[in-house]
């Protein structure tokens, strides 16, 4: 299909990106639109899964820039904001950036406007999914897979369910970080691949296709066990950073609801043995000195952050 050589007055144009997430497809075709002077209310952006892709219309052609057309200009706050932004599950995040960066070239100052809904609304995308890679860093959980000799070996299998189109970017965090490890990560939304060597992508995968546990999660729930301090437990702030969807994916949140239950009565003995060592009042500076130090010695006490 041959790209249209000029503007056809009002005609509405048809974008289709090849993946959810491709922030250089969207780009490159944002640049092409504005390098031609095709105003938002003229695009229509699909992608794979998006709703209303089957029966979105519009010329599928785009037009051609003039060779004398102006470069298109974009901030680095723009760029770095809507590369995020991008991976929003937002079926509408497509049009707000393009609307966003045609903005942008009358007004280069806009980005800088806080009370701006446009831009505020790319913001709160743009957290949203740092927040999710934030989640996925902290909560995916590899499973130990036996494979045959042939295939070198151990293998791990972790299954994580991302809230956006978080998987390929969060990649290169988990080639790093597990860089002699053979592992996959599967998700509802494709998968990662990693030999040691090569990163591959695969398709959609379900729950049933990863492992449900091996044998060491026991330690890994022992260890868990013995670094929970009831004395700092705060059960909404624990829930707030380590939401309940997640739980079912990680060893150690079998034991949250008994720790829980169990640390107050935890925390009123471990008070009860520091009160034991400074039943004296002190009287003198010196034996303030001396109370100071035993009750950094006391349980309770060294699980607190000295100021």
């Amino acid at each position: 299909m041959s790209p249209l050589r000029h503007i056809e007055p009002d005609t509405c144009y048809l974008v289709h990106l090849p993946e959810p997430d491709d922030f250089d497809a969207w780009r490159e075709r944002a640049r092409t639109l504005i390098q031609c002077g095709v105003p938002p209310d003229r695009i229509v952006w699909t992608a794979p899964g998006g709703a209303g892709d089957l029966f979105a219309q519009g010329d599928p052609r785009l037009p051609v820039p003039d060779p004398e057309a102006p470069p298109v200009r974009a901030s680095r706050r723009f760029v770095e904001l809507a590369r995020n932004a991008m991976l929003h599950t937002d079926a509408e995040r497509f049009a707000l950036l393009y609307r966003a960066l045609w903005r942008l070239q009358a007004n280069p100052r806009v980005m800088e406007d806080k009370a701006d809904l446009d831009i505020r609304r790319i913001e709160e995308l743009d957290k949203a999914v740092r927040r999710d890679s934030h989640k996925m860093h902290a909560f995916v959980r590899f499973r130990r897979v036996e494979s045959d000799e042939e295939e070198n070996g151990e293998h791990y299998v972790a299954w994580f369910e991302p809230e956006h189109h978080i998987l390929r970017a969060n990649a290169g965090f988990f080639v790093r970080r597990f860089a002699n490890m053979k592992w996959s990560i599967l998700t509802p939304r494709g998968s990662l691949h990693w030999d040691g060597e090569t990163l591959e992508e695969g398709p959609p995968a379900q729950r049933a296709d990863a492992p449900t546990g091996d044998p060491m999660e026991d330690l890994w729930r022992t260890y868990y066990a013995s670094i929970f301090n009831p004395a700092r437990l705060k059960v909404g702030a624990m829930l707030k950073e380590m939401p309940r969807k997640y739980w079912k994916n990680m060893p150690e949140a079998a034991l949250i609801p008994e720790l829980i239950a169990g640390a107050q009565k935890r925390e009123l003995q471990m008070v009860a043995e520091g009160a034991l060592e400074t039943e004296d009042r002190p009287e003198t500076l010196k034996a303030v000195d001396k109370a100071i130090h035993q009750c950094r010695r006391c349980r309770s006490a060294a699980s607190t952050t000295r100021r």
